[in-house]
């Protein structure tokens, strides 16, 4: 029985005995006569009476048969010789020896409780669901505690961060060996801060390093140290120490540290009594109070490294920084082998070909990349889950979900045909090294009318500018093809004109790709460890220096659309006929283009503005 039912039962239970309650005392309050005493005396005289109940303060009793709907009376004892007043008459009666003060205060105390009780259950669920906790356990920490067996997590459950591993297992050596470090005067870093992308699987990576050790593991999220209350993220930050000593050896893992350990002394309350500064300073103060030799090791992640106060990084905090970054082929093929174990994969299944599909997945996506191959087998009624599938479920995660009954007349249909291809031949025809993969005209996402799937074959870390201005041309293929074969220009583009504009920027304001400006390095990425395409909004020039990035990032998109267009002029009649081709079937995969691949035409100069120095002359 799970906590919710047990707390519905006591509901139950409470309100059963009210209603109990309730109707006994409404039933006897209902059919009991208020009596005075003269009245008592003469009913008394006159035989009405069938039995009494005496007591120190009043006479309780019933009639022999009821008084105007009542049955039963009560009336004050005011006569102290009632016993011999009673001797006389034929009633039968009796005395109660009352409880005294104990039970007068029992019976004042105890509809209080009742209430009480009823009241605290009623605001502890409402408190629950507004997140503020229980009213006595507000300052106690709400870190969760597992041992070796609940964490259920291993290093052979981590699979493509070879070299985070690496990093981590001193920390289990130690825990479990900690005499073999101080034997030198060696000491283990007092925190390890995980550091990496969303997905990447820092959590289970902390996870596993408790499960390899085998020691208490206190899993708590930053944000759960901040309260609306001032004072009690410090005290829960205090009290997760005090339980962490006590269990030691131990790990505490504070996840999204970042909603913690936000640098202070920015924005409105920089004043050093904001709630989150003081849990900020307890943390600081926990960190430089412990001895790492009691066995208790801190561990950490976040992906906004970039934003942490730098007093939590500082030699002697977290010592250690751990990346976790997205997978490379090696290793999104060891993830795949993991996941694939929990479902039933066919013969056709390739794993090397499906990491080779899913550059820049991450270890969260390839999961979700399983699952979602495995609903779709299970969707058509498969016995097992074929390569097929796993395709189906890159196309549905890169580019969304098909809408096949959405209508779309003719002329917008053949432009969208056009526009595809422009961006498969000039994408065939620069970029040899990233293969077309599929090319449709179903409807997919939010907006896409269609759409054309071009992914690397393998992990590239350098980009040079003629692969960059290559990059742009294939975006921009698809308005020179509605430009060719139409003369006009439609809103299709404007997708590839934000991501074209953003390289030609950064080409510009980051890499000192541009003659025109030269080497100077006049933006920065918010966040270049997470994503170098993400760039601030405020860029650190003045007006005519921006008007020269305007001009230069204008030029570059210029020639780009230019060197586009002069491929599809050369090979126009190739692109007519692969446009019908891709009407006519809606979707064209990589076995349809192989072939339209060798018809391309380039001439000498395309070659040469063109081709990039990375691409080897054989794959031309």
């Amino acid at each position: 029985m799970n906590k919710k039912q047990q707390l519905n039962l006591v509901y139950l239970f409470v309100a059963l005995w009210g209603v109990v309650l309730f109707q006994t005392f409404w039933g006897h309050t209902a059919s009991q006569a208020q009596l005075s005493y003269s009245e008592f005396e003469r009913y008394l005289q006159q035989g009405w009476l069938k039995d009494l109940v005496v007591d120190q303060q009043t006479i309780r009793g019933s009639f022999k048969e009821p008084i105007e709907g009542k049955d039963h009376f009560v009336t004050p004892r005011v006569d102290i010789d009632l016993a011999e007043k009673l001797a006389p008459y034929n009633v039968d009666y009796k005395g109660v020896v009352s409880g005294g003060p104990l039970a007068t205060l029992i019976g004042w105390i105890a509809p209080a409780l009742v209430f009480f009780l009823v009241w605290f259950l009623m605001f502890r669920k409402f408190a629950d669901k507004q997140g503020m906790g229980g009213m006595m356990n507000i300052g106690k920490s709400k870190a969760k505690v597992l041992v070796e067996k609940d964490t259920g997590v291993t290093f052979d459950d981590v699979a493509g961060v070879d070299e985070a591993k690496e990093e981590l297992v001193e920390v289990v050596q130690f825990l479990k060996e900690p005499g073999r470090y101080s034997r030198l005067g060696a000491h283990i870093p007092k925190g390890v801060l995980l550091v990496g992308p969303p997905g990447t699987g820092k959590t289970l990576i902390a996870r596993a390093v408790a499960g390899e050790a085998g020691v208490a593991f206190f899993s708590i999220s930053g944000s759960e140290f901040i309260e609306m209350f001032v004072g009690v993220g410090a005290a829960r930050v205090r009290d997760l120490f005090e339980q962490a000593k006590q269990h030691a050896p131990a790990i505490i893992f504070i996840d999204e540290l970042d909603a913690l350990g936000r640098v202070r002394g920015v924005g409105p309350m920089s004043g050093g009594h904001d709630e989150r500064e003081q849990t900020l300073n307890q943390l600081l103060s926990e960190l430089d109070g412990f001895n790492p030799s009691e066995g208790v090791i801190i561990l950490a992640a976040t992906n906004r490294p970039e934003i942490l106060d730098p007093a939590l990084l500082r030699a002697g905090r977290f010592d250690r920084q751990v990346l976790v970054d997205r997978p490379d082929k090696v290793g999104r093929e060891q993830i795949l082998r993991v996941h694939m174990k929990k479902i039933q994969a066919d013969e056709t299944v390739s794993i090397e070909a499906v990491a080779s599909l899913t550059t820049g997945f991450s270890g969260a996506d390839l999961a979700n990349l399983v699952n979602e191959a495995a609903l779709l087998a299970t969707r058509r009624g498969a016995d097992s889950v074929s390569m097929e599938d796993f395709v189906n479920a890159i196309e549905r995660i890169i580019a969304g979900l098909e809408k096949k009954n959405k209508l779309i007349n003719p002329q917008e249909k053949a432009v969208v045909a056009h526009h595809e291809m422009g961006h498969a031949l000039v994408g065939m025809a620069l970029s040899p090294e990233q293969p077309i993969q599929k090319v449709s005209i179903i409807p997919r996402g939010v907006g896409a009318l269609g759409y054309t799937i071009q992914r690397p074959s393998e992990d590239r870390y350098l980009m040079s500018k003629k692969d960059l201005q290559n990059r742009i041309a294939v975006l921009l293929a698809g308005r020179a093809a509605e430009q060719l074969i139409f003369r006009e220009v439609t809103t299709g583009a404007a997708d590839d004109l934000v991501k074209a504009t953003d390289i030609a920027r950064a080409m510009v304001t980051q890499y000192g790709m541009s003659d025109e400006i030269g080497m100077l390095s006049i933006d920065t990425p918010k966040s270049p460890f997470l994503d170098p395409s993400i760039t601030d909004s405020s860029l650190r020039f003045g007006p005519d220096m921006a008007q020269r990035v305007s001009a230069a990032v204008s030029q570059l998109l210029n020639d780009a659309f230019a060197l586009a267009t002069d491929i599809l002029t050369l090979n126009q009649s190739l692109l007519e006929e692969t446009a019908q081709r891709l009407l006519a079937e809606e979707t064209l995969d990589d076995q349809h283009l192989s072939g339209i691949k060798q018809k391309i035409s380039l001439s000498t100069a395309i070659q040469q503005v063109a081709f990039s120095t990375f691409t080897s002359a054989e794959n031309h």
